[in-house]
């Protein structure tokens, strides 16, 4: 079932190839099947696609941004109409079961999209008055913008940055990751079908090296990069050389509160999303679940029984929940954390292994696993594992709960579920964490901020907040009388 692209790159409104880069296989992790064969960037590439996208970014600045946005919405457009051929290629590159994909990945791109398209008319700067004089501001764009993608979310992570740096007026360049390089490509062809002049979007592909070699480009202005901590922090000194703009969206060790009065099925179908959609592969999920003493035992029982309703399965079956992880290395990582667990006298209530599926036997396949007896200073509830494992722990009251959820270096998300909403209110309030829920979890709207404090990230992706990461602000002083000056 290949999926083979045009070429690897595309660069200036057209698709290119260097077949001196090293060599990037796509896998299907369902089966284990090269789907399609890539080239990562060589250094002529990479200079290639800043060369394009400096040449095309002043009149692209020029241009007002109700022009702007009309593109970036017809972009969204052919990304609906091409929904179900999108969500196929991310299913077969990601593994992602396709209910998911249908409603999560090339649609929420389409969001995105719209949303900032919807806003580049009034990107606006302010007027303050000085009682005849005055200063007004000018939000103004950074130039060449680059990003680096995630395999979660390939085609989403590229709308989620491309859309709002597109809006303020930059260009941009975008690669993804090695593992998922295919619907990067795809979107690129939707930006040049809806009218996006050539140089804007570019796509190059490859490892770690061309992620460094973007961070470090002196025709690059600013990087956002989603990923782990230890590649934020390579890529934050990278930027660092000339004191580029970053925005960091990293990982998280999430703590989901459940009190005694919370709605029991709501809390676990939360939790359920918070560690098993995606097959546990998201950067926001709530993995460390607190549950009061008295809901505790019956939560675990109601978990268990639904954790083993959940259908895994080809994940083209639209009746599959989950599919495989994304590879085989992160499966085997993924199981080194769940014998930790065991080794370590966590109680292993659910999965922990394996699963077989005839016709699939090369599949990157896991069981939903769930730990109770959890202990704060186990590998598991310290370190993030990126996989469909939850750790379970018991806590007694609200100060408790709050210190220990706090109590890690990360700070990317949380949950509360509780009947009492002073207490929601009052418990968010006291979590470090940059995206947070009361009574759901992990829904993540366009319209809405989203990102870390702590090691989970540097700036804020989604909402209007984003504008303000993809453009400089200018104050410009007006003066309307003659200059006093005592010399």
């Amino acid at each position: 079932m290949m999926a083979q692209p045009t070429a690897s790159h595309f660069i200036a409104g057209a698709y290119a190839e260097d077949t001196a880069g090293d060599a990037i296989e796509s896998v299907n992790p369902a089966t284990g099947e090269v789907i399609a064969r890539l080239h990562a960037a060589t250094p002529a590439i990479i200079d290639q696609a800043v060369a394009a996208a400096k040449a095309a970014q002043p009149a692209w600045a020029a241009m007002k941004g109700v022009e702007r946005g009309r593109i970036l919405l017809r972009t969204a457009q052919v990304l609906r109409e091409r929904n179900a051929e999108l969500s196929r290629l991310e299913t077969l590159d990601t593994g992602k079961a396709i209910q998911e994909t249908l409603v999560a990945d090339a649609a929420s791109a389409a969001d995105a999209l719209e949303y900032f398209g919807g806003l580049a008319g009034a990107i606006t700067g302010e007027h303050i008055d000085l009682g005849g004089d005055f200063v007004y501001t000018r939000r103004e764009p950074l130039g060449v913008c680059a990003g680096i993608g995630a395999w979660n979310y390939p085609i989403q992570i590229a709308a989620w940055k491309s859309a709002p740096a597109l809006a303020c007026g930059n260009a941009f360049l975008f690669k993804p990751s090695e593992l998922t390089p295919l619907t990067a490509l795809k979107l690129a062809e939707a930006f040049a079908e809806a009218g996006l002049p050539a140089g804007l979007f570019n796509v190059v592909q490859g490892y770690g090296a061309v992620g460094a070699a973007l961070a470090t480009h002196p025709g690059i202005a600013k990087v956002s990069l989603t990923g782990s901590v230890p590649t934020g922090a390579k890529v934050l000194a990278g930027a660092a050389q000339d004191i580029k703009a970053v925005t960091m969206e990293l990982g998280g060790k999430s703590p989901i509160l459940v009190f005694d009065d919370a709605d029991l099925e709501s809390a676990i179908g939360g939790a359920m999303l918070g560690n098993f959609y995606s097959t546990g592969q998201i950067c926001s999920n709530g993995t460390r679940v607190f549950v009061q003493r008295g809901l505790h035992d019956r939560f675990l029982d109601r978990l268990k029984a639904r954790t083993e309703a959940i259908r895994l399965g080809d994940p083209l079956d639209p009746d599959t929940h989950l599919g495989p992880m994304v590879s085989m290395a992160q499966r085997d990582k993924v199981l080194g954390y769940i014998e930790a667990g065991k080794r370590e006298g966590a109680r292993l209530v659910t999965g922990g292994g394996v699963t077989e599926l005839q016709g699939f036997e090369n599949g990157a396949w896991i069981q939903p696993t769930v730990f109770a007896d959890v202990t704060d200073d186990m590998t598991i509830a310290r370190e993030e594992i990126f996989g469909p494992v939850m750790s379970v722990l018991a806590f007694d009251d609200e100060e408790e709960a709050v210190a220990r959820a706090n109590a890690t270096p990360f700070g990317l998300a949380a949950g509360v579920f509780t009947a009492d909403l002073a207490r929601a209110h009052r418990v968010i309030a006291r979590l470090e964490a940059g995206t947070t829920w009361i009574n759901a979890y992990n829904l993540t709207p366009v319209e809405a901020p989203f990102g870390g404090v702590k090691q989970s990230g540097i700036g804020r992706e989604n909402g209007h907040a984003a504008i303000e990461h993809y453009t400089h602000l200018k104050s410009v002083y007006v003066a309307t009388g003659p200059v006093d000056s005592p010399y």
